[in-house]
């Protein structure tokens, strides 16, 4: 059975799937997330139970947590960040190849919650580009399920192409 949110202009010609490059690789990419998980304070036990069988994470594409920045692309930042810990998350951010996405999970993460002292970074948006927030103190595993789906959703509609790539023709043999 075609999955019909490849694209909205796909379509099935005899055994042919006619559709853009762009909209294949983004149908790749949303069904394969490689998330890794930055577990820093309470929301990471939430974390380890949206990874169990219970919630069985796998159905939507994010097999296994990888905890190495280089053979992941979603990075799950739980709990609180201290200015001490900034540097070393962003270091491991940087060590990610591209495309990478991040999921702030939880308040202190998103807002540095309840911890507003010199020590905590007030939002890990100040050193990463966030691409979805998770509420909550410590969020259910559902909501971290559903912010997964949401990211999910925002790869599908991101444009793959390198601007470089896109003033190439291909000549016919």
């Amino acid at each position: 059975m075609l999955d019909q949110s490849i694209a909205y202009d796909s379509k099935i010609e005899g055994e042919i799937i006619v559709t853009r490059r762009d909209a294949v690789v983004n149908w790749i990419r949303r069904h394969s997330v490689w998330p890794m998980p930055m577990g820093l304070a309470c929301c990471a036990i939430e974390l380890m139970a949206a990874a169990s069988s219970r919630f069985d994470v796998s159905r939507f594409g994010m097999e296994v947590m990888r905890f190495s920045p280089r053979q992941a692309d979603c990075m799950i930042v739980a709990g609180t960040v201290t200015y001490k810990m900034a540097e070393v998350v962003r270091r491991i951010y940087d060590q990610m190849g591209d495309p990478k996405w991040v999921v702030a999970m939880g308040a202190c993460a998103s807002s540095g919650g309840m911890y507003r002292s010199y020590a905590v970074l007030q939002g890990v948006d100040r050193i990463l580009p966030v691409d979805v927030y998770v509420s909550g103190c410590p969020p259910r595993p559902e909501a971290l399920l559903d912010a997964m789906i949401s990211l999910q959703h925002k790869i599908g509609y991101e444009n793959s192409i390198d601007p470089a790539d896109a003033q190439k023709t291909v000549e016919p043999l």
